[in-house]
């Protein structure tokens, strides 16, 4: 892999999509257990529908969790593509201004140029010093891609 193609390797965060990942299994399992054995334990007033119910909502649950283990971003030659929990929006990159990361923010935050910020959950203050490093990827990136010829 060369360089370029090394700073250009999508934003994944580490911790949070393991958790979310073993809760979303461990919900849905729990649940369809519970539906299963609900009928034994509180005797002949669960009916089918209670058991649907109640296994639509783990999968519900595990459905957002999912989302959350899914957040990323990935960066191409022309801008970067932003999946977040229910949105996943492009920019390019000459639209961003800035990168922000730190001081007590839980993801990195893009300043834009039409003056709106774009939270990007790929890359998670829960990661620690990988997360840093991921921020200066993503700066190092912005400024390779919005450089003009007379760097102004």
């Amino acid at each position: 892999m060369t360089d370029r193609e090394a700073l250009h390797r999508p934003f994944r965060p580490t911790a949070a999509r393991w958790v979310a990942g073993v809760l979303a299994l461990v919900v849905l399992g729990f649940m369809v257990t519970l539906a299963v054995i609900l009928p034994e334990i509180a005797g002949e007033g669960v009916g089918l529908a209670d058991r649907v119910a109640i296994v639509g909502f783990g999968v519900l649950v595990a459905w957002f969790l999912a989302r959350q283990a899914g957040v990323r971003a990935d960066p191409d030659q022309t801008g970067l593509t932003v999946r977040n929990l229910l949105v996943t929006r492009r920019v390019e990159w000459v639209e961003i201004v800035s990168v922000r990361f730190g001081q007590g923010r839980p993801w990195v935050q893009l300043d834009l140029a039409d003056g709106d910020t774009l939270s990007v959950m790929g890359v998670q203050a829960s990661d620690g010093a990988r997360a840093d490093a991921e921020a200066v990827r993503l700066s190092t990136l912005v400024t390779l891609h919005s450089a003009t010829p007379t760097d102004d």
